[in-house]
């Protein structure tokens, strides 16, 4: 069987035999446009909880990039039974009104939460299926197109907004559904393969994380030979034979607890150095391969390095404690450390693990804008394995975090080429020429 392919070629928007693109208003477009609730409907700060039935997003769970679940705030089953307005169903698009105005996500089946309501900053664009395909509404809220009319109808300076009057004059192109449908597979099976590599990018480093806590937070290996269940030449779970003589086979007393014997307990400034960002606003940026790293994770790219990767950046004004790493060459900007090691060479992913678990938040400065405590930070203890020991987990986590690099590599790679097929696709720019070859390509 012969599969349809299509082919983008530069041409005027597309015409077929269903009818010409249209550009229509949101207004008279197949779309519902759903507020928030508000006022009295509200939920009041002390029902929101760290955990619960329905995910209530904040500005920080809707960003330029789509969903970010990396701080949530939820409310019980019987505070969202009681509002009336604002919940998601599948397929719905998030747009941000209010503060930080024009970023978008699309709520598919790859999001890993049920019930979800949005906040009065945001809106619901709900289209209507048997007009409109919702990955391809979604894909222009991600467009030029799109966010040049939401930054030229945006009100207010010191908070921006965006109502929903103005939302209903933002003019879309409208092709016929079946290349709605086109558009939607060639862009979505990008992002879908951006997605993938990020899930697996969480399992790789979960299983990391697991590794941390089993060596060296519940010391299953020592327990395990203290308890015979791990013997001279036999493997265990997790645990290969070869291994067996790295761990001691006893616990001692020490200020931390019990800990195995021959590791030590230091002071965090006797393993690390943190090391002061530099400035770098966002218009002195120039666009290159080093990626420009705040206190709450990457944000931007740069033609410079300020430090030479790989690395761990700790967050130190406005999220005081987020420890990031980087896996090439980086620049930190001034709200955030950088870590210099202070013990032998190659530990890097050890400290990760370590200053993740730190919870290095609760030692913030009390000040308007919250910020990390280096002098407090620096008198955390940390439990330090002998050099065999973190040889061994530090080649393991080095392979894991190689992986982690070669799939963000190849994500950004993809972007580049969704973000490229973009504007041309959505505006009918780039025409979508049917033939039949075995799969369709975007030459």
């Amino acid at each position: 069987m012969v599969e349809r392919s299509y082919v983008a070629t530069q041409d005027r928007p597309q015409q077929t035999a269903a009818g010409e693109w249209r550009s229509v208003a949101l207004a008279d477009a197949p779309v519902e446009i759903i507020d928030g609730d508000r006022g009295k409907n509200y939920p009041k700060q002390n029902e929101f909880l760290s955990s619960g039935y329905c995910l209530f997003l904040n500005a920080g769970n809707v960003t330029s990039d789509g969903f970010n679940f990396s701080s949530c705030a939820f409310i019980s089953q019987d505070r969202d039974q009681r509002l009336r307005k604002g919940t998601l169903l599948r397929h719905d698009v998030v747009l941000t009104t209010r503060g930080t105005v024009g970023n978008s996500a699309y709520f598919n089946e790859t999001v890993p939460y049920r019930h979800i309501r949005i906040n009065s900053g945001m809106v619901i664009l709900r289209a209507l299926e048997s007009e409109l395909n919702p990955r391809y509404l979604y894909l222009l809220t991600q467009s030029l197109l799109f966010l040049s009319q939401v930054q030229a109808l945006r009100t207010g300076s010191a908070q921006p907004q965006l109502p929903i009057r103005d939302i209903e004059r933002i003019v879309i192109p409208l092709p016929p559904l079946s290349v709605q449908h086109t558009i939607a597979n060639i862009l979505g099976t990008l992002d879908e393969k951006i997605e993938l590599n990020r899930r697996m990018n969480e399992t790789l480093e979960a299983m990391a994380r697991a590794l941390f806590k089993s060596w060296f937070v519940d010391f299953e290996p020592v327990r395990a030979k203290m308890e015979g269940r791990w013997r001279r030449g036999e493997s265990l779970s997790g645990l290969h034979a070869q291994y067996y003589d790295l761990f001691p086979d006893r616990l001692l007393d020490s200020e931390l607890g019990m800990i195995p014997e021959g590791w030590e307990v230091k002071a965090l400034d006797e393993i690390v150095e943190l090391a002061y960002g530099k400035a770098l606003r966002a218009v002195d940026r120039k666009d290159g391969p080093v990626p420009v790293f705040g206190s709450n994770g990457q944000i931007g790219w740069h033609d410079k390095k300020l430090v030479a990767g790989p690395g761990i950046i700790v967050g130190r004004k406005g999220n005081p404690g987020v420890v990031t790493w980087a896996h090439g060459d980086f620049f930190p900007i001034d709200t955030a450390f950088y870590v210099v090691p202070r013990v032998a060479n190659g530990v890097l992913p050890f400290l990760f693990f370590a200053l993740t678990s730190q919870d290095l938040s609760s030692v913030s400065a009390d000040s308007a804008v919250p910020g990390l405590n280096r002098n407090l930070a620096y008198m955390n203890k940390q439990l330090v394995p002998d050099e065999h020991t973190l040889a061994k987990f530090n080649d393991y986590v080095g392979a894991v975090f190689s992986r982690r690099q070669r799939l963000e590599e190849e994500s950004r790679t993809l972007a580049t080429l969704r973000d490229k097929l973009l504007p041309g696709l959505v505006s009918g720019k780039l025409r979508l020429k049917y033939n039949t070859l075995s799969r369709w390509n975007t030459a």
